[in-house]
């Protein structure tokens, strides 16, 4: 998600750090941004100095401090775990200026929640992109609690500018994506747990029949299976309500290590 979002800022002119923990896996986020461009040059849908102006906005950074020097908006990619984005908001509190917009990926986590880590609660917003992000239109504008009507309003006027199309949602467990998308997953997979059918008749299903661009089983190996665990586990807990409580299957996926494409196996084997 990281280096989709740097791929579209970039792309529109904004010049971009990206930060993380390794030279290794930040030489393969630029590595993926090449790729993707490449492919759009290929289509035809940029040139190749169109790609060489958005590699020349890149820059990359192992240390924090460096990377969010003077930065009028930083979004937080992190993995889905609650004390990992608090920890990381407390850092990039203290390291920002000011007037600093802190954004968050998130796609459960209470924007509130995150931003009572920071002192500047009204500057703290979700941004939550769709993956494959330079494809993908639809951003979650997330307000939390304190989220100001400036900040809301300038988030959305930089999404739009950015070629995509905002939607503007209220602080509750997993927005609206997740909340909806979340269940049917795991409906998906109690069918395939029950036996009610197999995965490929499950995901067959859902795409002649709905017109879903791809089955939820094979969407759920595409998201990462952890993360849609986590993620049903942030609208059980928030909600109290045993209706989110992962399917027994995807536990055990994600227990062993099986979590969908980026491991080589989750529903299907890639």
């Amino acid at each position: 998600m990281g280096n989709g979002i740097a791929h579209v800022f970039a792309m529109n002119g904004h010049p971009v750090r990206i930060v993380d923990i390794s030279q290794e896996v930040l030489e393969k986020g630029l590595a993926v941004i090449e790729k993707n461009l490449n492919r759009m040059v290929a289509k035809e849908k940029i040139s190749e100095s169109q790609k060489a102006e958005t590699l020349n906005q890149i820059s990359v950074s192992t240390d924090m401090a460096q990377g969010v020097e003077n930065a009028d908006l930083v979004i937080e990619a992190a993995t889905e775990n609650e004390a990992l984005k608090l920890n990381i908001f407390k850092q990039l509190d203290a390291l920002c200026n000011s007037d600093c917009i802190l954004g968050s990926n998130t796609s459960s986590i209470s924007i509130t929640k995150i931003a009572s880590a920071t002192k500047r609660p009204d500057k703290v917003i979700g941004m939550h992109f769709m993956n494959p992000v330079p494809i993908m239109k639809l951003v979650e504008v997330i307000r939390g609690y304190s989220t100001s009507d400036k900040v809301t309003n300038m988030v959305m006027e930089l999404a739009t500018s950015l070629g995509k199309s905002p939607v503007e949602v209220n602080d509750y467990p997993g927005f609206v994506a997740n909340r909806i998308l979340m269940p049917m997953i795991n409906e998906a997979i109690y069918a395939l747990h029950e036996g009610v059918a197999g995965k490929d008749e499950i995901d067959t299903v859902m795409k002649l029949g709905m017109a879903h661009p791809m089955g939820p089983l094979q969407l759920a190996d595409f998201i990462g299976l952890d993360v849609c665990y986590s993620i049903l586990k942030v609208l059980q807990d928030g909600f109290g309500n045993p209706k989110y409580a992962p399917c027994p299957l995807l536990t055990n996926l994600v227990l062993s290590g099986n979590l969908g494409r980026k491991t080589g196996k989750g529903f299907y084997a890639y």
